[in-house]
């Protein structure tokens, strides 16, 4: 295969290898994380030349580009995983086969997250065949098992904390340049995550006889945990609309649809309101004001005759900021009020802290927005989903999550599913993000 020449070119090559975690460790193959590797110093040279590189956990990576000061470093992050392909996924163009049609790229990876890791290496190549120097020190750090909440990152930041690095902005995946995001509201939303939900998963069980299909009792196990489901489904968490949330209708009021605005400009006051019509509005915006709670798997009899004597549901739960895990627990049991059936923590993570919006590495953020994408309106939110950037909050008090590309709602609901894709300029536009993000720096 020849030697990529394009940025694009650059991109397909990486999406062609099916760098998949998996939970279990057992189940990975790490071939094509090699591969990667290799692929990433063939096709930015210049990068490997003049940044040290670290190689952590398993498959990761930790480059280090000197700057004129060490005082504020900056971290830019992404992930070389993938999750999974499904056999019963209908893409329209092969996962890993990177094909462009019409201006679209097509692949596994292209949203979540190589777009991001590609486009941050584009920069950094472009920025060094110029000769560049960045006032600040920058880290590139490159994880590879965000997708199964794995062990890179955190060991990225104990590295980081053994060289007393304190950076002064972490900036991962999370928001877009969205278009669709809110109905009515005609610019696209450059959404900054501010914070993430924290992400709990809790095992419902209920254990019993059994015995055989024959002769079947009322209320057994199955009845029993499908009612516990039914009463989680039925009693939503309250909502409520949390600072950033408050912050980006402050900064949408001028776009809104007119009956909306006057709720916007009175945001604080009119918080009760502004609830209601977020969720009325939809699951996507619905999310934005609660915990949400979501049964994701199931398990039971193993056979059509035999009814379960264990049977079980993990509910997969979304914490708000403000929410703890202990407080959403009790929640559920709560709700759940059946002391047969057991609830349990399987694993747990707080949401977390909120990052500042009124200071300059907020500011440096929107003015690479507003230089790359001069047709977005820039807010923060809360960020439904989960990144490694979270590990970094431990030694860092400013971690955002942009991803600096227009999505539509199609492409946004593709992540994690079928045709995933990117706009091939508007991968372009994500370079030139994170190049005058980096030339920002002070």
């Amino acid at each position: 295969m020849a030697r990529p020449t394009t940025p694009i070119e650059r991109l397909q090559a990486l999406i062609r290898i099916p760098t998949v975690s998996h939970a279990d460790r057992d189940r990975i193959d790490p071939a094509p994380f090699r591969a990667f590797a290799h692929q990433l110093e063939e096709s930015f040279p210049l990068l490997h030349a003049h940044l040290a590189k670290t190689a952590v956990h398993e498959h990761g990576m930790l480059f280090h580009w000197r700057g004129r000061s060490d005082t504020k470093p900056l971290v830019l992050m992404a992930h070389i995983d993938v999750v999974p392909v499904e056999e019963t996924d209908t893409w329209q163009h092969p996962a890993f086969g990177a094909e462009v049609h019409d201006g679209i790229l097509w692949g596994r990876g292209t949203l979540d997250d190589k777009g991001c890791l590609a486009g941050i290496c584009e920069a950094v190549e472009q920025l060094l065949e110029r000769d560049f120097t960045p006032e600040q020190d920058v880290w590139l750090s490159f994880g590879c098992d965000e997708e199964v909440m794995g062990e890179a990152a955190p060991a990225a930041v104990e590295m980081l904390k053994e060289q007393g690095v304190e950076p002064w902005m972490v900036l991962d995946e999370g928001g877009a340049v969205a278009h669709d995001a809110f109905p009515g509201v005609k610019p696209p939303l450059a959404v900054i995550g501010v914070t993430e939900k924290g992400i709990t998963n809790v095992r419902l069980s209920v254990e019993g006889r059994g015995g055989h299909a024959s002769m079947p009792t009322r209320m057994d196990t199955t009845a029993r945990l499908a009612r516990a489901i039914l009463r989680l489904d039925q009693s939503p968490f309250p909502s409520s609309v949390p600072e950033p949330t408050i912050e980006m209708f402050r900064r949408l009021a001028d776009h809104l649809p007119l009956p909306l605005r006057p709720i916007a400009r009175n945001v604080v006051r009119l918080k009760p309101a502004l609830a209601r019509a977020l969720v009325a509005a939809g699951p996507e915006s619905a999310a934005m004001t609660r915990t949400t709670t979501v049964v994701t798997t199931l398990t039971g009899s193993p056979a059509n005759n035999v009814i379960a004597s264990h049977a079980t549901a993990g509910i997969n739960v979304r914490i708000m900021v403000g929410d703890t895990v202990a407080g959403v627990v009790e929640r559920i049991r709560s709700v759940v009020n059946d002391k047969r059936v057991q609830v349990d923590i399987v694993e747990s993570n707080e949401p977390s802290p909120l990052s500042p919006t009124d200071d300059d590495a907020f500011r440096l953020l929107e003015s690479a927005i507003a230089e790359t994408f001069p047709d977005a309106v820039a807010t923060p939110y809360v960020m439904m989903g989960a990144t490694d950037s979270r590990f970094f909050t431990a030694i860092c008090p400013r971690v955002y999550r942009f991803a600096p590309f227009r999505m539509t709602r199609a492409q946004r609901e593709s992540i994690h599913s079928y045709d995933e894709r990117i706009g091939v300029d508007d991968y372009l536009e994500g370079i030139d993000f994170y190049r005058r993000l980096v030339e920002g720096i002070r």
